[in-house]
């Protein structure tokens, strides 16, 4: 009788218990909507109506030079920056 199976399926056991284990996926995970004060320091200058408004104007921010990002928040999408560049991006999205 062989016992050269048995460390196979112990491998394999391994393998098993490795890929189902909480945490250690490598699939992400959904993103989880948050308050607009729970993005750190960045702040919000922009409420867009839609994904495709807040794009456009994220990517007028960006074409002057801030850093903005848009994020889906528990009341809709929102543009945000960095508090250093508020009054620049409030000031350049009231011109359009």
């Amino acid at each position: 009788m062989s016992l050269a199976g048995f460390p196979v399926v112990f491998f394999l056991i391994l393998i098993l218990k490795w890929t189902s284990a909480k945490g250690s996926s490598l699939i992400a995970r959904k993103p989880i909507a948050g308050d607009e004060d729970e993005y750190g320091t960045l702040v919000a200058v922009a409420q867009p109506s839609n994904h495709i408004e807040g794009e456009i104007l994220r990517q007028r921010l960006i074409a002057v030079g801030i850093k903005a990002t848009l994020t889906q928040t528990k009341v809709g999408p929102r543009i945000f920056v960095f508090p250093e560049e508020e009054s620049a991006a409030r000031a350049h999205l009231k011109s359009f």
